[in-house]
């Protein structure tokens, strides 16, 4: 592909001064040891590393374009360079850089919807990649979780990972057919424009609390990032599908009114999707709705309040996409649950439930909890720990919120990466006083196991879906699923 084909709009006359756009490009990243001959490679500056400093090892490597900072040209970058190599300098490389990829990577699934919000985005995505193949449509899902599309499965890392991994996954999903896409948008790739160059023609909002101010400097700023989504990701023509209930539904859906793009709102409060009534029942709950102006009672096979709203915000993705309403409500009846996400992990001998779940905010694990209480017919505990190397002002917050919504607490270790476990733990107990610290997990979880009686309800927060446990820098294995299941069967710690 010709370099002037990556770069629509681009003013490269006034800023580079050289005659560059015929350069044929075989290739993009941002990764100095992924590139090959014919590859541009983009000097991309981050918190730790400066991607200047991998120019040579990438024109070493054969690369024939760079994208750099307008800055880092002005300061006299290009005299270093060979004139036979194209440089492209820009006021804002990240954006320009995954705006190049998304043109590099053609085509795009036509259906491409965005899920933001600091709880949730895991479970909405692959939900709507269910109601989508309820619906007829060929889907996938893609975040978190790994990706899901017909005949793959794989996992993954990164809530929204780098542009050029994301868009060359989309094209293979585009490639095989795959016409309906969910993905997550998380805060960071959002404030680091991952997204910029993904045909979105879908956003939703799930809700925001605190998470990431080791990241953002304030939640306004934590806001602001996710609203990118909205105000600029965003097709204008597209459609936002919005969280009435949450507190900065309002504030959001004004903006994107701005905009004069379409909004489809869910929620108890909402005026769309509206949610009139949430049953409790032992495996899942009973919902009474009315959609888009017709009631609709059904069944829905989760357990917990915020999972009704994420199947909502689900339903309102693949309606603004056209669905069949009728198809798409059937749909929310035969909806699996998510891997970590309020998983029935076992049941002890007894009867009682034991579930795992990722939440590792406050906000979250005060839902779980709230959303558990009602199914618990005796004591409800709680295992939770808090990360090292993040926000350290949840900490306490989580201890009181343990506090107040269990009967019983254990406070251990949560991938306390190069913290001290034991001074993270010292920062959650005071909150909660009257809980048991266990700071070796499987210990933790065995001792909450053990202790479990008749209908008792045990749920292990913070982990969910993950396979390990960040210890200094090393990663060792580690399942709260599993360590569940050895604890019920009778195993030793």
């Amino acid at each position: 592909m010709r370099l002037a084909d990556l770069l629509v709009g681009y003013e490269w006359k006034s800023m580079s001064g050289r005659d560059f756009l015929d350069t044929d490009i075989l290739g993009i990243t941002a990764d100095s040891r992924q590139v090959e001959p014919g590859f541009l490679f983009a000097a991309l500056s981050g918190a730790q590393v400066d991607g200047t400093t991998f120019i040579p090892d990438a024109i070493a490597a054969g690369a024939t374009a760079l994208l750099v900072s307008l800055e880092a040209y002005k300061d006299g970058l290009a005299g270093d360079i060979d004139p036979a190599i194209s440089l492209v300098p820009d006021r804002n490389p990240r954006r320009r850089y995954a705006k190049m990829v998304g043109r590099f990577y053609q085509p795009q699934p036509d259906h491409i919807a965005a899920v933001t919000g600091t709880n949730g985005k895991s479970s909405v995505v692959e939900f709507a990649r269910q109601l989508w193949q309820a619906c007829g449509q060929t889907a996938a899902s893609f975040g978190t979780l790994g990706l899901v599309a017909p005949g793959r499965e794989e996992s993954g890392n990164l809530t929204t990972p780098d542009p050029a991994d994301l868009h060359k996954t989309l094209n293979e999903l585009a490639e095989k057919g795959v016409s309906h896409v969910a993905v997550e948008a998380s805060s960071h790739g959002l404030d680091q424009f991952r997204l910029d160059g993904v045909e979105v023609n879908i956003a939703a909002f799930t809700n925001l609390s605190r998470d990431h101010l080791d990241y953002h400097a304030t939640m306004d700023e934590y806001f602001q990032a996710k609203q990118r989504l909205f105000t600029e990701v965003l097709d204008r023509d597209g459609v936002a599908i919005i969280n009435a209930d949450d507190a900065k539904g309002d504030e959001l859906s004004a903006e994107v009114a701005k905009r004069r793009t379409q909004i489809l709102n869910y929620g108890y409060g909402a005026s769309d999707i509206v949610l009139k009534k949430a049953e409790p029942l032992p495996d899942g709950q009973r919902l009474s709705l009315t959609v888009l102006g017709k009631h609709a009672e059904l069944t829905l096979p989760l357990i917990g309040g915020f999972q009704s709203m994420n199947a909502l915000c689900a339903l309102g993705i693949v309606l603004a996409d056209g669905a069949d309403q009728t198809k798409a409500i059937t749909g929310l009846e035969d909806l699996a649950g998510v891997r970590g996400r309020l998983e029935l992990a076992a049941r002890h001998t007894n009867g009682a439930a034991i579930y795992v779940d990722y939440a590792h905010t406050p906000d979250a694990l005060d839902h779980v909890l709230t959303a558990l209480r009602p199914h618990t017919d005796n004591k409800l505990k709680v295992v939770f720990g808090c990360g090292g190397d993040r926000d350290q002002g949840k900490r306490p917050e989580m201890g009181e919120i343990a506090a107040r919504l269990a009967d019983d607490v254990i406070v251990t270790d949560d991938n306390p990466r190069t913290e001290d476990a034991a001074s993270i733990r010292a920062e959650i107990m005071p909150a909660c006083p009257a809980a048991l610290e266990i700071g070796d997990r499987k210990e933790a979880i065995f001792a909450a196991v053990n202790g479990l009686g008749e209908g008792d309800l045990l749920v292990i927060a913070g982990k969910g879906h993950e396979q390990g446990q960040i210890i200094g820098e090393d990663v060792l294995p580690f399942d709260d699923v599993e360590i569940a299941r050895q604890a019920v069967e009778g195993g030793r710690v």
